[in-house]
């Protein structure tokens, strides 16, 4: 009888180590964080982040690189493609392998954007080929994927012409962010410099019809950066860096209409930056640079998609990129000039945020990625 007792509380033990261990895995993920640097530096470092704890710890780091400021992660997780943000010759795009068990990663090869100063890149529905906002070239690029991961050198690009009101920032077409909606159908390229949103369908094969792009025409002087869209595609939310307004947008199939203007960045910095909803979509969120550095909160209409404001949270220096994490209950942002990714709890009901304290320190840090 003891024996027998002996042995289910050895079982019980067992069992409840294996919950433990399932929990810490499901409470782990990897976070990316790119940055501006060197090819001597680790431009792109990764960290395991933990979701009970709100932090995260170093785990490797890849050099070779010159200022890659944007990642973005394959569907499973396997592949990350980063810019390098310079501009002639080392304008460059990169194929990185990462190993989900140890969280390593590893060069494969690069390739030139033909297009100075990517500042985005985002990867086909299909995976099938990558696309970089080239912010100085005035254009994007495409570049396929080979099966190995690797980038070809098949490299293609698609110029944009025209400018904006104003003559200093919008002297030319500047493409800075290129996202596909959430139902595969439209590629949305947004233009700083000419305060357009260019929309390109996707043909039957998933590559771009690049014979029926048509524009949805943003206010002058806006200066259109990054766009997010609702879960169910609904509604696009687009940060402008100039007038530093959040842009609402209705999406209709392809009819796609501005709904609303509303103010992120209320002291004319001219420099907002980035923008996400929250996973359960109550919440927007926007980041503003150069003066009262800080994250603009507003609270969304489920029905209409409308913003309102609720809050604003004042970051380090220069927040540049954020992301919230996949359970919601953490907002990180990218402070470069702070050489720091600053961690804020999220309220759930209210959708404001609290500092908690937490710090990664890091130089230059633009870009943040998890890694499920």
């Amino acid at each position: 009888m003891k024996k027998l007792i002996l042995l289910c509380i050895g079982f019980l033990i067992l069992g409840a180590c294996t919950l433990m261990k399932a929990d810490k895995a499901v409470n782990k993920s990897y976070l990316l964080v790119g940055s501006y640097n060197t090819i001597h530096d680790e431009g792109i470092k990764v960290y395991l982040w933990d979701s009970e704890m709100g932090e995260a710890n170093y785990v490797d780091g890849v050099k070779g690189i010159s200022n890659p400021s944007y990642q973005v992660v394959s569907a499973d997780g396997k592949r990350i493609y980063s810019v390098g943000e310079d501009e002639g010759e080392t304008s460059t795009v990169h194929a990185l392998s990462f190993d989900k068990v140890n969280g390593e990663l590893k060069l494969m090869n690069t390739q030139l954007t033909q297009g100075g100063a990517p500042c985005y890149v985002n990867i086909s529905p299909d995976g099938k080929y990558l696309i970089t906002a080239n912010y100085m070239g005035g254009n994007i690029s495409i570049i396929p994927v080979e099966t190995s991961g690797c980038l070809s050198e098949n490299v293609s690009t698609f110029a944009f012409k025209g400018e904006g009101v104003d003559e200093i920032r919008q002297d030319k077409p500047h493409l800075h962010c290129v996202r596909f909606t959430p139902d595969g159908k439209l590629l949305m390229a947004t233009d700083l410099g000419t305060d357009k949103i260019h929309v390109f369908p996707l043909a039957n094969d998933g590559g771009l019809d690049e014979d029926n792009v048509f524009d949805v025409e943003i206010e002058p002087g806006a200066g259109p950066r990054h766009i997010c869209f609702s879960k169910d595609g609904r509604f696009a939310y687009l940060i402008n860096e100039l007038s530093g307004k959040v842009t609402a947008l209705v999406i209709d199939g392809k009819n796609i209409s501005p709904v609303q203007y509303i103010e992120s960045d209320t002291v004319g910095a001219r420099g907002s930056a980035d923008i996400h909803l929250s996973p359960d979509g109550r919440f927007l969120y926007a980041s503003n640079r150069l003066k009262a550095d800080g994250i603009a909160i507003f609270s969304v209409d489920a029905q209409t998609g409308l913003l309102k404001k609720v809050g604003y949270q004042p970051t380090g220096i220069h927040p540049r990129n954020f992301i919230i994490t996949p359970d919601g209950r953490f907002l990180l942002v990218a402070c470069r000039g702070s050489n720091m990714v600053q961690i804020f709890a999220r309220e759930e009901k209210t959708g404001l945020l609290k500092d908690t304290g937490k710090r990664i320190e890091t130089s230059e840090p633009v870009c943040l990625k998890f890694i499920e």
